[in-house]
C-alpha cells in the first residue's frame, strides 16, 4: 500500500489529519499511515467526555483531550502506543467487514512473529490480553480503519486520566488493566524498540518498501491545519454543551454501552442524543435528525431505525429491537 508520512505529535492535528484522509483525500487504493500523539485522551464521537476523562489530572499532567470521528471507547495515547490507520475505496457500508480491515495490520504484527489474534468486536490480543482497540468510520465511499497499538504505554498514567476515581481505587485499578492488556513489546523480538517496530510495520505494509509514500501539498497540510482549528481545538467539539433533558435510558450490550436522552414535548421528540462506546460506521447526526419530531413510542422509533438501517450504520450491529426497547415507558 502507498502511506501518508505524519511526524506529529499534537493530537489535534493528528485526528483532524485522520479526518481529512478520510473525506478528502479521495484515493483511487487503499493507503495507511502510522501516527503517534505524545499524552492524550482520546474519545469516541458519542462519549461523555465528563465521564470518561479525570480533568483535574489531565489539567496536571498536560494531557490533551480530543474526540476523534468514529465510535468506540475512550483510549490513552503517549510515545509507547503506535496507531495506524487505513483509508479504503468501499462503495457501500453493506461491504464492511471488520475482521477483512484489520487483516493487514494482523498480517503485519505476525510477519514480525508476533503471536497477535483477532477476538471480540474490535480487539486484537495476545495470550488473550488486549494490544490493540479499533474503530471505523464510512464517508462518501470510503471507510476509514483506525486503531492502536500498545508498544509499552505507561498503564499508571492511562489508569489515571481514563478513570473518574477516587485516589484509593487507583492502585486496585492499574493492576486491573495490566491483568487485561499486553505489552507488545513484551512479545516481540528482544531488540525490538519503538523506532525499529515503526520501520518494520511501515516496510511491511508498504510491500515491503515498493509502494510509494504519498506527498501532501501545501494546501492540502493547511486544509488540515485549517480543520485542527476550526473542530478539533476547540472545546465545543471536544467536551460540548448538552442541552437539558427529560428522559434517560442506558443499556450495556454486546456491542457496546448506549445512553438516550431526549427531550419529549407532548408525546413528541423534539431533542435527541446519543452516547456511549458503541462502534458506529456512520455519523449519527441524520438518525437523529429523522427522530426528532417522531411519537415517542416504540413501535414508531423501532420503525423509524428500521427505515434508516441503524443496527449497521449506527450502532455497531446492536439490534434495532434493542434499542427501541430503550425507549419503553
Amino acid at each position: 500500500m502507498r502511506y501518508v508520512m505524519n511526524n506529529q505529535t499534537d493530537a489535534t492535528h493528528n485526528i483532524a489529519m485522520d479526518t481529512w484522509l478520510l473525506n478528502d483525500l479521495k484515493p483511487d487504493e487503499p493507503i495507511f499511515t502510522l501516527w503517534q500523539n505524545r499524552n492524550a485522551v482520546i474519545l469516541g464521537q458519542n462519549q461523555n467526555t465528563f465521564q470518561e476523562v479525570n480533568q483535574e489530572y489531565v489539567d496536571d499532567h498536560g494531557i490533551q483531550v480530543v474526540r476523534r470521528v468514529t465510535g468506540g471507547g475512550a483510549v490513552y495515547h503517549d510515545l509507547g502506543n503506535l496507531n495506524f490507520t487505513f483509508i479504503v475505496p468501499v462503495e457501500q457500508t453493506a461491504e464492511v467487514n471488520f475482521h477483512k480491515f484489520v487483516q493487514p495490520m494482523l498480517a503485519a504484527l505476525h510477519s514480525l512473529d508476533i503471536p497477535a489474534e483477532i477476538t471480540g468486536r474490535n480487539d486484537l490480543v495476545i495470550d488473550g490480553k488486549k494490544i490493540s482497540g479499533n474503530a471505523q468510520r464510512y464517508a462518501n465511499g470510503y471507510l476509514m480503519h483506525h486503531g492502536t497499538l500498545l508498544f509499552d504505554t505507561n498503564v499508571d498514567t492511562m489508569v489515571h486520566a481514563l478513570n473518574v476515581a477516587d485516589e484509593k481505587f487507583m492502585s486496585k485499578a492499574a493492576k486491573s488493566v495490566r491483568s487485561r492488556v499486553g505489552m507488545i513489546k513484551n512479545y516481540a523480538p528482544k531488540e525490538t524498540t519503538m523506532d525499529s517496530f515503526f520501520e518494520a510495520l511501515q516496510y511491511y505494509l508498504s510491500n515491503q518498501g515498493k509502494d510509494q509514500e504519498i506527498i501532501l501539498d501545501s494546501a492540502q497540510n493547511a486544509q488540515i491545519t485549517d480543520l485542527q482549528k476550526r473542530q478539533f481545538s476547540t472545546w465545543d467539539w471536544n467536551y460540548g454543551k448538552s442541552p437539558a433533558f427529560n428522559f434517560h435510558s442506558h443499556e450495556k450490550f454486546t456491542g457496546g454501552a448506549v445512553d438516550v436522552f431526549a427531550q419529549v414535548e407532548e408525546g413528541i421528540i423534539r431533542d435527541i442524543h446519543f452516547e456511549g462506546d458503541f462502534l458506529g460506521l456512520l455519523d449519527i447526526t441524520p438518525l437523529r435528525q429523522k427522530l426528532i419530531g417522531q411519537k415517542f413510542d416504540e413501535a414508531n422509533i423501532k420503525r423509524v431505525l428500521d427505515e434508516m438501517d441503524a443496527s449497521d450504520n449506527y450502532f455497531g450491529h446492536i439490534p434495532n429491537h434493542d434499542i427501541a426497547k430503550m425507549f419503553a415507558s
